[in-house]
């Protein structure tokens, strides 16, 4: 089976101006993430609607223009998978700079074992109250209940596992991110804004992993300053 991570990228995004040429550090956010997934082994394709964004890393893995309209990140890696024969899929967001072999290799493993759809989730007691952190809540057999900007679930006492800080990081089979492509979007995933949703509510499981490596998706400027202080080490 093909592996293939596709990073989507859009240049208009809503909360910090052209956030995948924001500079980080003396080079732009999109080069970060790229660098970093090319060190995982795998093959990296990027997902864009600019041509400025896809200059900044043609030298370090293909790129593909994809349609402006687009509704979302993974539509647009849906978008990509139509022009490839890959099966097993990882949406790595392009506003997300570290990445890791290991947890990369755990989601293409889960699904070559049957899961459909697999993401991440990481113990941070720092994200409950934030809205800017999405939560997630777990099954007993590891697969999401829910996600929510909400602080989920609510504390009558205390858990060694929650609040689970949602990484948005995806993998996917072919058959699911096409299902997903079909669905339409979902009512709650528009009321939360949280386009993994559409599967949940469609009865699609998705499997959650847990890991305790360092993750910070960019999307305010006071994310710029605790990347930049993490990645100087």
């Amino acid at each position: 089976m093909r592996r293939l991570i596709v990073v989507p990228a859009r240049l208009r995004s809503t909360r910090l101006k052209e956030k995948p040429l924001r500079e980080i550090l003396g080079k732009p956010l999109i080069r970060h993430v790229v660098e970093n997934l090319k060190k995982t082994g795998y093959e990296v394709l990027l997902a864009t609607d600019s041509e400025r964004i896809a200059r900044e890393v043609k030298d370090l893995c293909e790129t593909l223009l994809t349609p402006p309209e687009l509704p979302s990140g993974t539509d647009r890696v849906l978008w990509a998978l139509r022009k490839t024969d890959a099966e097993l899929i990882v949406n790595y967001q392009g506003d997300e700079p570290f990445a890791y072999k290991e947890d990369v290799d755990r989601i293409f493993r889960a699904l070559e074992e049957g899961d459909g759809a697999v993401t991440l989730a990481t113990p941070d007691p720092r994200a409950y109250e934030r809205p800017e952190d999405v939560k997630v809540v777990l099954d007993s057999e590891g697969y999401a209940l829910y996600f929510s900007r909400s602080p989920i679930p609510f504390f009558r006492k205390e858990s060694n596992l929650y609040p689970l800080k949602h990484v948005g990081i995806y993998g996917f089979r072919r058959e699911t991110l096409e299902l997903f492509g079909k669905l339409g979007r979902s009512h709650l995933e528009e009321v939360e804004g949280l386009e993994q949703l559409r599967l949940l509510e469609n009865g699609v499981k998705i499997r959650v992993l847990i890991t305790r490596n360092f993750y910070h998706g960019v999307d305010t400027e006071e994310d710029i300053r605790i990347v930049e202080e993490v990645l100087k080490g």
